[in-house]
């Protein structure tokens, strides 16, 4: 992946972010358990200029001539989250049917909710072809482009944001959306997604009418007519906006997702169009098909939280208990990131914290291409969290982007 090119609006606001802090500055986390890549260590955690410089072990609290010293009392420090899948944003955009909020004040909006939630680096997920809001999800698309750019640019965010372009291959205009959205400064993925009635996430056509009668409201005749209208979309165009978005990310260099695979045969053909991650797949089979192929499977932590798919599909922890789960998104529900982490490291035998950790921070990093961030080490971004664990739900106590606190 070009990163100079994809990121080079984020890394501005990186930089600005630093400028906020004097030349020079240092805080010391002290007295906290710090979630390294392979273990807990109590101990110090030292950032200098927006970057760690020293991992330290002991309780004791420094005193470091001119440096900020925040004791952490024993609570969790770990890295901060990042987010592949969130189509967060889309909510603020479109906050009650039929109404379109501007576009910037809901990225801000947007912003906040998802850094409060402990997520510094996120993938805001929009979708390149619709078929519900009466067309108002296509109509927020480029606004919400436009609006990410302009906070980033402006250093308006708390969190760094990138786009995920979700690409809808069974609607008939993809090849006429995609093609001014792949080239703008902050995309860095593509997933390629089909959501017909009958295959990948809604097998069971009862689940789709369950989920998209109750979204739209839609009658009995209403709903059986637009089922009948999405398999003919699927005929007719799948197949060539498959290729059409497979070729457009490959000759831009972006990393390529699948979304929803259900069976082998779905995930041999991501394998030969050059996918790196296995979105949400929908059967064991699927996941075990898609990791031992080296894809990184992603699941949402809303499955985790509420013990199961709303769609009927596999559940996340049982990938998770089969040592088949690598990333966990916070899909549509930000807060649920931080709880999933703990849910696994607490009721899944064979994960340890550290290992739930790396699902929301080491891995997702990895396969998007991100070196400079996701771990405690050396060198790299100080992007932190502060965390509690309490007897009822863990508790975020300070979350710090390139050493500067931003919640």
């Amino acid at each position: 992946m070009p990163m100079d090119d994809v990121y080079e609006v984020s890394e501005r606001t990186e930089d600005a972010c630093r400028e906020e802090q004097p030349t020079g500055a240092e805080t010391v986390f002290a007295n906290a358990r710090v979630i390294l890549a392979e273990r807990v260590q109590t101990g110090c955690v030292t950032v200098h200029d927006g970057q760690i410089a020293e991992i330290a072990e002991g309780d004791a609290v420094p005193r470091v001539a001119g440096a900020s010293v925040i004791d952490c009392a024993g609570d969790y420090l770990m890295p901060g989250m990042v987010e592949l899948h969130t189509d967060n944003i889309e909510k603020h955009m479109l906050p009650r049917p039929g109404a379109l909020w501007p576009a910037l004040p809901a990225a801000i909006a947007h912003d906040m909710q998802v850094v409060a939630a402990g997520i510094t680096t996120v993938y805001d997920s929009v979708a390149v072809g619709a078929f519900d809001e009466a067309g108002l999800r296509l109509r927020a698309l480029q606004s919400i482009c436009e609006a990410l750019e302009e906070g980033e640019r402006h250093a308006l965010f708390k969190a760094r944001h990138l786009l995920h372009l979700r690409c809808e291959v069974a609607f008939d205009g993809l090849e006429e959306l995609l093609p001014p959205l792949i080239g703008r400064p902050l995309v860095g993925l593509l997933s390629v997604m089909d959501h017909t009635p009958g295959q990948r996430q809604f097998v069971d056509e009862a689940k789709y009418v369950q989920y998209y009668q109750g979204k739209h409201g839609f009658t009995d005749a209403e709903m059986a007519q637009y089922i009948v209208d999405r398999k003919r979309d699927q005929v007719r165009h799948s197949d060539r906006n498959r290729r059409f978005v497979v070729n457009l990310a490959q000759e831009y260099g972006h990393a390529l997702a699948s979304h929803d695979d259900a069976t082998a045969d779905h995930v041999a053909e991501a394998v030969r169009d050059g996918m790196t991650i296995a979105e949400f797949p929908t059967t064991v089979a699927a996941a075990r098909a898609s990791h031992d192929q080296g894809l990184a499977v992603l699941m949402g932590a809303p499955n985790l939280v509420r013990g199961g798919s709303h769609s009927g599909n596999v559940a996340a922890a049982e990938l998770a208990s089969l040592g088949l789960l690598d990333v966990v998104s916070s899909d549509y529900a930000p807060a649920s990131l931080i709880h999933a982490v703990f849910l696994l490291a607490d009721t899944i035998d064979g994960i340890d914290l550290p290992g739930a950790v790396a699902t929301v921070t080491a891995n997702p990093a990895r396969a998007a291409g991100l070196d400079d961030r996701g771990v405690i080490a050396t060198g790299k971004i100080a992007d932190l969290v502060r965390v509690s664990k309490t007897d009822r739900h863990p508790i975020l106590r300070g979350v710090w982007r390139a050493g500067l606190r931003v919640a």
